[in-house]
């Protein structure tokens, strides 16, 4: 990867860290202690109308393997 590119990157997630810190912490947690086959995850958006548009997923074996792959990339 282009070194420009990962200090791009590394100076994204920093910021992302420091305004999202919950968020953040919640992440690294969850890449600490795993998603498992069988588990779902939900995703809800509240917009600043204050509609929601949910979404959620049941995680396949499949859907490990890319997770594993992403935690692979994780910039520490």
């Amino acid at each position: 990867m282009n070194p420009l590119a990962l200090m791009k990157i590394m100076e994204a997630k920093n910021k992302f860290e420091q305004t999202h810190p919950r968020f953040a912490r919640f992440l690294s947690d969850l890449m600490r202690s795993g998603v498992k086959e069988g588990e779902v995850i939900d995703i809800t958006i509240t917009r600043t109308d204050g509609t929601t548009v949910s979404t959620n997923m049941k995680v396949q074996d499949s859907d490990l393997e890319l997770f594993e792959s992403l935690k692979g990339l994780s910039l520490k």
